[in-house]
């Protein structure tokens, strides 16, 4: 990571609740740097918004944290409480249909995997909390981009060709921006053999109070467990888990 990056960051950590406004002297001194450097890495944190200057005089400033972190705070909080509110929803369907649970979220332009419960057959999935994949590839990731704003979905899809992992196939743009369609119209994703050979993921959407889909709650197994009535069971289940989940979130819509 770039040097001055890490000097600049490493100055939000001077402020405390004790001391949550400094002078551009107390930062430098504190900092162990030269008033000019200090003075350079301020103004590009004030720039973006994570600190607010009050001016003192002609010879020295008062900083306080600004108002970015607490808005990424927020964000920080919400997918803690997603997936402190999800986790017993996501046991209880994975106990029920004996599938691995995911909860996938947007993450800086990827599909991230933020929780998961195992099931309890001898051969799983190899996927772990953290994870992140293409949001073109797999029920949850296609679920997630598909109730992005359109602008967004042309961003990420416009850069180059994309291809699908393993046999590395190009994807062909068109059909999956009419799957996208399909997926917000019917309210479900449904991919087979897509991240793994031979298996089959189901996702359905999950809302937050401001009637947005932040995550997929996504059910992933072997495409052999995925037929007639088991099929039928797994899609009723995750449908139902999922719009519980969202009204624990505060959401009160209709989209289920």
């Amino acid at each position: 990571m770039n040097q001055s990056v890490i000097k600049a960051l490493k100055l939000l950590d001077l402020f405390t609740e004790d001391k949550n406004e400094l002078t551009l002297k107390e930062i430098s001194d504190r900092a162990n740097i030269p008033k000019p450097t200090a003075y350079r890495l301020l103004s590009a944190l004030e720039s973006i918004n994570y600190l607010y200057k009050i001016k003192e005089n002609e010879h020295d400033s008062r900083y306080r944290l600004g108002l970015k972190l607490l808005e990424l705070g927020q964000i920080v909080y919400d997918q803690l409480e997603l997936r402190k509110i999800a986790l017993p929803f996501m046991q209880d369907l994975a106990q029920e249909i004996n599938e691995a649970i995911h909860l996938v979220i947007f993450n800086q332009n990827e599909a991230t995997y933020i929780e998961k419960v195992e099931s309890n057959r001898a051969l799983r999935l190899y996927t772990r909390i953290g994870k992140s994949s293409p949001l073109y590839i797999g029920s949850g990731p296609k679920m997630v981009l598909a109730f992005l704003p359109q602008e967004k979905q042309e961003e990420i899809l416009g850069k180059g060709e994309l291809y699908y992992l393993g046999d590395h196939k190009p994807i062909d743009k068109k059909n999956l921006m009419n799957e996208l369609k399909r997926i917000r119209e019917e309210g479900y994703a449904l991919s087979i053999g897509e991240q793994d050979a031979e298996t089959t993921g189901i996702s359905f959407p999950v809302y937050d109070h401001r009637n947005h889909v932040i995550a997929a709650l996504t059910v992933s197994g072997l495409s052999s467990h995925f037929e007639g009535d088991n099929l039928t069971l797994i899609k009723l289940q995750t449908k139902k888990k999922a719009e519980t989940i969202s009204q624990k979130l505060g959401y009160r819509g209709t989209s289920y």
